[in-house]
């Protein structure tokens, strides 16, 4: 419980939809005629954002009718993404309360509230019945939660005999110290960065055949390159994602790419399926 209270706080902005909408205005876009593709650039907290997001699905496969739980859900820009591009039926759950009204919001604003819900609640007590769910994916969530076996239990849980599980997480290349704050966690207290095989013994004492693993380090270090070149061109553009990071976004941002520069950490894909 305290480490759950701790994350909260860490992610806890205080007036996040307002800050969300005055950009949205700021870079141009009609409130009332919103796309999820509008709220992209800060709705979509992890390492590539929308980017990342189409190339896990192409390796997820997600299908029209689709019921998917995103754990950890954030502000919701993956499960707009996969109602709103592919059909799915797509359930929420994250521990901060701000956050899930945000997404909530949000999707109203385009149109997918009948498609998307999200809830408050603990990823490690699921509110669902058993067999909930066709597929569950998450991103960047593992980070911030200790006790592996216990999450893969409950998404084991839930899931239908056939169901798939989709991971995208920063996971552990080599020994060493992070430096902090990084964006998902103010310091050590809160991060449980693990590497692949760690996840993967987890996974499969809970339940779960593991098809592909990937590693995205050098799709993240393209990215923050990218990211630096526009930054030397222009101003900053008024809508991304500092705004969720706050006033220490740059220096959170800054040790995160120093850690995946010098390979302690890198962001990895992993594809599951219930064993059979």
């Amino acid at each position: 419980m305290e480490i759950e209270q701790a994350v909260t706080r860490h992610y806890t902005h205080g007036s996040l939809e307002e800050a969300i909408l005055n950009a949205l205005v700021a870079a141009g876009k009609d409130l009332n005629r919103l796309t999820p593709n509008d709220l992209a650039p800060v709705d979509e907290f992890h390492i590539g954002g929308r980017q990342a997001t189409v190339a896990f699905a192409e390796q997820f496969g997600p299908r029209p009718g689709m019921r998917l739980l995103d754990v950890g859900c954030g502000l919701g820009g993956a499960a707009r993404y996969f109602a709103h591009e592919h059909g799915c039926q797509v359930s929420g759950i994250d521990l901060s309360g701000e956050y899930v009204d945000v997404a909530n919001a949000l999707a109203a604003r385009v149109g997918l509230s009948e498609r998307v819900l999200c809830q408050e609640g603990s990823a490690l007590a699921l509110p669902f019945a058993p067999g909930s769910f066709d597929g569950a994916y998450m991103f960047h969530v593992g980070m911030n939660i200790e006790n592996k076996l216990a999450l893969f239990a409950q998404v084991r849980r839930v899931l239908t005999p056939s169901g798939v599980f989709g991971i995208y997480d920063v996971m552990r290349l080599a020994a060493g110290e992070l430096s902090y704050p990084v964006p998902w966690a103010s310091g050590p207290d809160s991060s449980f960065v693990a590497d692949a095989a760690s996840y993967r013994r987890a996974l499969e004492a809970e339940g779960f055949e593991v098809l592909k693993e990937r590693n995205r380090r050098d799709f993240a270090l393209e990215v923050f390159a990218q990211m630096r070149a526009r930054g030397a061109a222009a101003t900053p553009a008024p809508l991304g994602l500092h705004i969720v990071m706050g006033a220490n976004a740059a220096q959170k941002v800054k040790n995160m790419i120093g850690d995946i520069s010098s390979g302690l950490i890198a962001p990895t894909e992993l594809t599951c399926r219930v064993a059979g």
